[in-house]
């Protein structure tokens, strides 16, 4: 984000890449919509010179302007205008925190920008108001579509249609300073949930910090809580035969069984002493990891940068599978570009995000955590975060804004109203089904 290192951002600044100015989709300047190649190879609008008017393509980015990432995807992007020049491209960098609003505006305005960036809650969302472009028939043709994990394009699917195209994987998992394990005399991070609470009280007495961290508030909330919910054999909805989707903890005994063990797990995380606090958000959980504050937590490769600021503080920390209770899960977190139907150039949009996809703007820009199976770093940092991606879940693609606030509202009963693991999962499973309700996405099965 969702939760991830793009989540960290406080500011939401705005670079133009390009000197040629341009407002709503596509700019001022008209052209054709044969400018661009489906297949993403040399196409009409490369070397036609000057005979071609610009296009001016409006593209919102949620990095981080200050990191290295994006000085080289702006070098590289500046590249793409050269060998394009009838492209321009138009940045405008803007928070996570500000950017869904921002789009969810811009397009019932009817002024969406070409291309966006996006995070994978907000899939079946904008698709639900058919603001996204199919890019399906682009994405048939285009020569490195192997190049893609298949489950990765599968999760931007919304009825079969390809509604976005990967950016990044932010995929999670256990990240633990193995010093701090080692000064408890432990020598192996927890493998299940009873470890990781069993280490709790004997991490705090040897290091004087907190076994674990978690994030009680904001949107990594969601992103935590669906691990455990799945390693308890748990969905948030279930498709159902009529192709939409329910809760159906409520339904079956077992499951709601189930799910009140994923709250007690919380619970019990802090009863025995094994998190301290219950309110940080996203931006305090990765802090206090590089800081040392406590021992473990549940994080990204997005951590590197930090690793790389303060590589005293985290010379230590190790990568490994998230504790599981019934079986291993980890978050996929498919991050994706949009191109919005509104735009009025849909070919020189798609030449641009294929650009993006394509090896040399992914082995600079993202070599830790690309959705290419030939980009994949050989560092901590990237291959063992990769060799997680077959246990990953992702979000249903349904509109998420009611669930996902359901479940951020879940470990406020827990934590602030002291509701009982039982209540909160019945709670849950209703409060969802409610939500789908409203969004039309509620099976009548």
């Amino acid at each position: 984000m969702g939760g991830n290192k793009k989540l960290s951002l406080v500011l939401a600044s705005t670079l133009a890449v390009s000197t040629l100015a341009g407002c709503g989709s596509g700019g001022d300047n008209a052209a054709s919509n044969n400018g661009g190649s489906a297949g993403g190879t040399q196409s009409a609008s490369q070397g036609s010179g000057s005979s071609q008017e610009q296009v001016t393509l409006q593209y919102w980015n949620a990095d981080d302007p200050s990191i290295q990432e994006s000085k080289d995807a702006e070098k590289l992007i500046k590249e793409f205008e050269s060998s394009h020049p009838n492209i321009k491209i138009k940045m405008q960098y803007i928070s996570y925190e500000m950017l869904h609003d921002k789009l969810v505006t811009a397009i019932n305005a009817g002024d969406a920008p070409d291309v966006s960036w996006g995070l994978p809650e907000w899939v079946g969302e904008f698709a639900a108001i058919d603001s996204l472009q199919d890019l399906t028939p682009y994405f048939d043709k285009w020569t490195d579509k192997d190049k893609i994990y298949p489950n990765v394009v599968d999760a931007l699917k919304v009825n079969g249609k390809l509604v976005g195209m990967p950016n990044y994987l932010g995929i999670r998992a256990l990240e633990y300073h193995e010093d701090m394990l080692k000064k408890a005399g432990i020598g192996a991070p927890p493998k299940t949930w009873d470890e990781l609470i069993a280490m709790g009280p004997k991490i705090k007495e040897a290091t004087g910090v907190d076994a674990f961290g978690i994030t009680g508030t904001g949107v990594r909330v969601p992103q935590e809580l669906i691990v455990y919910l799945a390693q308890n054999d748990l969905e948030i909805a279930k498709k159902m035969d009529d192709g939409k989707y329910k809760n159906t903890w409520n339904d079956d005994p077992e499951q709601l069984r189930r799910a009140a063990e994923v709250f007690q797990f919380y619970k019990d995380l802090a009863d025995k002493g094994v998190i301290g606090s219950k309110t940080w958000g996203y931006q305090e959980l990765d802090t206090n990891l590089a800081l040392g504050q406590y021992a473990m937590s549940v994080n990204g490769a997005w951590q590197e940068q930090r690793a790389k600021e303060n590589p005293d503080g985290m010379k230590d920390v190790k990568i490994a599978p998230i504790p599981y209770k019934l079986k291993p899960a980890t978050y996929m977190e498919v991050v994706p570009f949009f191109i919005y139907k509104q735009t009025k150039h849909p070919e020189e949009a798609w030449e641009f995000l294929s650009f993006m996809m394509g090896k040399p703007y992914q082995d600079l820009v993202h070599p830790t955590n690309s959705a290419r199976n030939d980009v994949v770093s050989d560092s901590q940092w990237g291959k063992d975060f990769m060799a997680l991606s077959p246990t990953g879940v992702v979000f249903p693609p349904i509109s998420l804004g009611g669930v996902t606030q359901a479940m951020i509202d879940s470990l406020a009963r827990l934590y602030l109203k002291k509701d009982s693991p039982d209540d909160i999962a019945k709670w849950l499973s209703g409060t969802i089904n409610e939500s789908l309700k409203k969004s039309g996405d509620l099976s009548s099965k």
